[in-house]
């Protein structure tokens, strides 16, 4: 059974109640690599019943002291983990939460995450105070089918990051099989998203995992045309791999952000304050021509919302893309922006977002984002447009907006969103049994 296909199918039949986790609409993808790797739909009942399982979940929320302030995350890891239990499985948890730096530390610690899933799943997730020795084996050992057990950040071990093989199998010797459903680590060579899967068999990917491949690589490799992408944030030094990855593919390219200034000073425009990346101009000269090479089309604002400073309480006004004035700087789209990009995505079929138009985070720079986010939002709900967001700002924006739940897809992951549009192997998802 193929990877995707096989996945999506049993998490509609059996996780009905999660909506957000409906089957995405680019049929079946090219890509070998991803199609050949094992999922837990793969897995017979016998292979999960009373098995001990590691599930590799991204839990990484943010935090207000002990307070989870935005729970998407821990949400998202739900249906798997409600899978895995009805199957019979004992089901573990790891996770990493924040950047410990010399061991444990409090504010680092997976109470709360333990706590709220517990509520999530309607039953006790208990948190084991490390993640590695016999406090671990002994939890597990005497737990019955059904239980949920959440294992202290693994990032309380410098060994985590360096995937040192001795923790690491100290880490799996507990477990009889390993489920990888942590989408936003799956870029990283870890101990507990790729260092694992030397010691435990099978090692297969959970829904939410297959899910994010079936929406972002498809959509890149296969996606509906015209496809679209939108590519924003502060500097193009961070977006240029992405951005020429995506112009290869796509037929239009929003740019806006910070990012925008270096494109408008190297057609020599006169930006003001704004932000501009002086030895980007020549890589920025480059993307242009690029386009015009492969007949692509590229957005840039024809209006600019700009600030006497960088200040929630700057002043502002409203100016044409090519009539910057002299120490303004540009923090937003303007209105007419807005309504051009509104104009060229109308027959999109396919719309990847990954960054903001402008400073969202202020109230007076946040139009031409939120606005960019409700086009998106209506070409999904009333049309056919497949609109998918990937990128931590993006997401951030999106939930701001309120219009996160007419998305087809919010990725749960920013570096490994960016990698996989990118073109780039995930560490995570190449350690996976092949089918």
């Amino acid at each position: 059974m193929k990877f995707i296909n096989s996945v999506l199918f049993t998490l509609a039949a059996t996780v009905a109640t999660s909506a957000a986790f409906a089957p995405a609409q680019f049929g079946v993808r090219p890509t070998v690599q991803l199609e050949a790797k094992k999922s837990i739909a793969d897995l017979s009942e016998e292979e999960l019943k009373g098995k001990k399982v590691l599930i590799r979940c991204d839990v990484n929320v943010p935090l207000d002291g002990k307070t989870i302030t935005d729970d998407t995350r821990i949400r998202s890891s739900i249906p798997t983990i409600e899978y895995l239990k009805g199957k019979g499985a004992i089901v573990t948890v790891c996770s990493h939460l924040g950047r410990p730096k010399d061991g444990p530390e409090d504010k680092f610690s997976l109470g709360p995450c333990a706590e709220r899933m517990g509520e999530l799943l309607d039953q006790e997730v208990k948190l084991i105070g490390d993640c590695i020795g016999d406090e671990v084996t002994a939890a597990v050992d005497g737990a019955s089918e059904g239980d949920v057990f959440m294992l202290e950040n693994t990032r309380f071990y410098k060994e985590e990051e360096k995937n040192e093989s001795e923790f690491v199998e100290k880490l799996a010797a507990p477990f009889d099989l390993y489920v990888n459903d942590a989408f936003g680590t799956a870029h990283r060579a870890h101990a507990s998203t790729e260092g694992v899967t030397k010691f435990l068999s099978p090692s297969v990917s959970g829904f939410l995992l297959a899910k994010e491949l079936e929406y972002l690589d498809g959509a890149v490799t296969d996606g509906k045309k015209p496809m679209a992408a939108i590519v924003g944030g502060s500097k193009v030094s961070s977006k240029i791999t992405v951005l020429n990855a995506l112009l290869d593919k796509c037929d239009k390219v929003v740019i806006g952000g910070g990012m925008v200034f270096t494109f408008l000073k190297a057609k020599g425009l006169e930006v003001g304050t704004s932000l501009v990346e002086e030895d980007y101009l020549e890589t920025a000269k480059e993307v242009m021509a690029k386009a015009e090479k492969l007949g692509k089309e590229i957005l840039l604002p024809v209006d600019i919302i700009v600030a006497d400073k960088f200040d929630a309480e700057a002043e502002t006004q409203v100016v044409s893309f090519d009539a910057i004035p002299e120490g303004w700087m540009g923090l937003d789209n303007g209105p007419e922006s807005t309504k051009a990009q509104k104009e060229a995505l109308a027959d999109c079929k396919t719309i990847i977002m990954n960054g903001p138009m402008g400073v969202f985070e202020f109230e007076k720079f946040n139009k031409g984002t939120f606005g960019i986010v409700d086009i998106l939002a209506d070409l999904s709900k009333d049309g056919d447009a497949i609109t998918i967001i990937g990128g931590g700002d993006s997401v951030a924006a999106t939930e701001q907006s309120g219009r996160a739940g007419d998305m087809s897809h919010i990725s749960t992951g920013g570096g490994a969103s960016l990698e996989l549009l990118e073109g780039k192997v995930l560490p995570g998802v190449a350690a996976l049994d092949e089918a």
